[in-house]
């Protein structure tokens, strides 16, 4: 059965007025034409809906269910174009982000946790995965946004740098070093340094290499298949020394100092950088890139 939404309409409006005129002129209808909408739907459904009489209308029973489902229907209806609209700007959908770097330690808190206060009826999907499987995963559509530390040297598509982090290297307390506020990286070149594996691992070791490494020679650096948390756990019972971003300073190591390291040309840093494809056409893609455009003032990558 089709039904006519107009019709609905008036009913909800003659219900509410007690008069099929009064209605009328609220919905800027002829009398007569309500009438007709009215007599054709009681026709459609079988049923009366209205007591008619020279004082006005009121509903039968059978009125009062159809009159209730309809502010029901037209409920849902505003909610439907509503949350339409919603989604078409960005502002309600899904948004399936990536990341390999901890969340409880970054900016990456503060940021997801600003855009979910802004938009909360975008649905946040996250997965942690390494470098490699989530650049797969924004090129198959499985993901519509990672980020990442350092730069994205995997990605062919688009990406944005964010922010930039300090590089801290990590010492047990009983470690000389763990007195000096700033240490430069030429105090560490006999160190043996022990990285995790997994992401920024890759990125923090290029670092190492390019401060220590001459001719001839190079920095130690052992790389576990580990956490950043058991590497820093292995520093403090005094295994090698470690770097990090400086957001890991957040965390307690009863025994391990965070000190910065810098040498001549000041402190070295890593990019974080988010990444995406072209052809994604998510509006909530869309308002999630421009959310960090207004916050991190980045620089677009070639």
């Amino acid at each position: 059965m089709n039904l006519d939404l107009s019709s609905l309409r008036s009913v909800i409006a003659a219900a509410e007025h007690g008069s099929f005129r009064q209605a009328a002129t609220v919905l800027n209808l002829k009398q007569s034409a309500l009438s007709r909408r009215i007599r054709h739907l009681e026709e459609q459904i079988g049923v009366s809906l209205f007591e008619r009489s020279s004082g006005g209308v009121r509903l039968t029973p059978a009125g009062e269910s159809m009159a209730h489902a309809a502010r029901r229907l037209f409920d849902e209806i505003d909610d439907m174009v509503t949350a339409s609209r919603l989604a078409d700007r960005g502002e309600a959908g899904l948004l399936k982000a990536g990341f390999c770097t901890s969340v409880s330690t970054s900016k990456l808190r503060v940021l997801l946790a600003e855009h979910i206060k802004a938009f909360p009826d975008i649905s946040l999907h996250v997965s942690e995965r390494s470098r490699a499987q989530l650049i797969t995963a924004i090129v198959s559509g499985d993901l519509d946004v990672v980020i990442i530390p350092g730069q994205a040297r995997q990605h062919s598509g688009p990406s944005m740098s964010l922010w930039s982090e300090r590089i801290v290297v990590a010492v047990s307390t009983k470690h000389p070093l763990s007195n000096s506020e700033v240490i430069d990286w030429s105090d560490l070149k006999d160190e043996t340094f022990l990285l995790s594996q997994r992401d920024p691992g890759s990125d923090l070791r290029n670092i190492i290499l390019k401060k220590l490494s001459s001719p001839g020679d190079g920095p130690t650096v052992e790389t576990w298949d580990v956490s950043n948390e058991n590497v820093l756990g292995m520093v403090e019972a005094g295994l090698h020394v470690s770097v990090h971003c400086e957001s890991w300073t957040s965390l307690a190591y009863p025994g391990v100092r965070f000190r910065e390291v810098r040498d001549a040309s000041g402190p070295s840093h890593i990019t974080f950088t988010a990444c995406w494809e072209e052809h994604n056409k998510n509006p909530a893609l869309a308002r999630f890139l421009e959310s960090l455009r207004k916050t991190h003032h980045p620089t677009l990558l070639p």
